[in-house]
């Protein structure tokens, strides 16, 4: 059976995640980088940069405890308007 898009979407896992002063820039363990603006998610957009570094990375996606916040690399990928890149781009880790 030949992988599809959205199979190879369930293998991929972030590896790390920054932001800057309006971006999410999410690392994915096949080598992109997810650029995804803070203001489509408004309980980020309004945390502090303490409160976003407290992210837990897990196979299925990104976890804020403090911030009732649940992204699923899924549903980042899945996004018509994301904007990806396979070179490292954005703030340095």
């Amino acid at each position: 059976m030949r992988a599809t898009g959205y199979n190879r979407a369930m293998s991929v896992v972030p590896s790390n995640v920054t932001f800057d002063d309006d971006t999410m820039w999410v690392d994915l363990s096949d080598g992109r980088m997810l650029g995804v603006p803070l203001a489509w998610f408004p309980r980020l957009f309004n945390a502090t940069p303490e409160q976003r570094g407290r992210v837990e990375l897990s196979s299925v996606g990104l976890h804020w405890e403090d911030l009732d916040e649940d992204l699923s690399v899924e549903g980042l990928l899945a996004d018509s308007l994301l904007r990806s890149s396979p070179r490292k781009r954005g703030p340095s880790a």
